[in-house]
């Protein structure tokens, strides 16, 4: 460190925390960068890169450490990225900076260059952020349609068949029909939907609606095939938890990639689906009852 730069232990030990978050953060938008097909987009992760990594050079002459990209967390966030896509990781890793406004005030103090690295971070790369286009963003309205059908429409049925047939085996035969039936029928629906709508894709749209349809009727049926036979509630309670947390992931994943609120969307969501499951059991119930089948 230049010994005419004198700061505290404790802006120390703050520096030292940016300069390796900077400086991972650099590496992730690197490697972002290598995948991602489109070329305006590629371009605007490659700048945010470079500007973490001068962000991180000039904490390095505070702190006079030469420090590494953290690679587990490198590893994690590529991950996610190619689960969720690019723009959901860049946005997390902006909602997960530690560092409020506050204290890049008491920064300032000892650190003149502070006050311009936030105002960067806060407007510059925030701006660049917005410019992203995410080709998969343009068809969360075809992913939210097939994954909220699937949602009622089977945990509807799974929940009626439970106890009007009471086998596991049964119940999931019906529903990888149903849903493998259902799932042509959005896929369809939506091709048509999107081409009178003068979308300029409609097969992208039936594709991502079809996706996200077999991928929860997939799901949902799981139980059905792992418990035994006869322990039909067990499959159930299963099913319905699988449910939750289908929607507790999929709209945290909308409420960051869009910046929608989450919790009211999630509580809608959740209470629909489990409302249709609760009614369709009870119709199992009286259906199995009034006529008097017997499996």
């Amino acid at each position: 460190m230049d010994s005419n730069i004198k700061i505290s232990e404790k802006t120390r030990e703050i520096i030292l925390r940016l300069q390796q978050a900077e400086i991972t953060e650099h590496a992730i938008y690197i490697n972002l960068s290598k995948r991602v097909k489109k070329e305006s987009d590629r371009k605007i992760l490659q700048r945010i890169a470079r500007e973490e990594k001068n962000h991180s050079d000039l904490w390095s002459k505070y702190t006079g450490k030469s420090l590494k990209p953290q690679k587990f967390k490198v590893f994690i966030y590529s991950l996610l990225s190619i689960v969720f896509g690019y723009t959901f990781v860049i946005k997390i890793m902006e909602k997960g900076e530690g560092v409020s406004q506050e204290m890049y005030a008491e920064l300032a103090k000892e650190v003149p260059e502070a006050s311009k690295v936030y105002l960067e971070e806060q407007e510059h790369e925030h701006a660049l952020i917005d410019m992203l286009d995410e080709d998969r963003l343009q068809y969360v309205g075809s992913m939210v349609l097939g994954l909220n059908d699937a949602l009622v429409e089977l945990t509807g049925t799974l929940a009626g068949l439970s106890f009007a047939l009471q086998n596991n085996k049964l119940v999931a035969l019906s529903g990888l029909i149903t849903g493998i039936s259902a799932t042509l029928s959005m896929a369809s629906s939506e091709y048509l939907s999107a081409r009178s709508e003068g979308n300029t894709n409609p097969i992208k749209s039936s594709l991502y609606t079809g996706i996200m349809y077999i991928f929860a009727v997939v799901l949902l049926v799981l139980p059905y095939l792992v418990f035994p036979a006869k322990e039909y509630i067990y499959a159930l309670i299963t099913m319905l938890l699988i449910v939750v947390l289908i929607i507790l992931v999929f709209t945290y994943y909308i409420s960051v990639a869009k910046d929608l609120p989450f919790r009211k969307r999630f509580l809608e969501m959740s209470s629909i689906s489990l409302s249709v499951a609760a009614l369709s059991f009870v119709i199992g119930i009286l259906v199995k009852k009034f006529l008097g089948i017997d499996i």
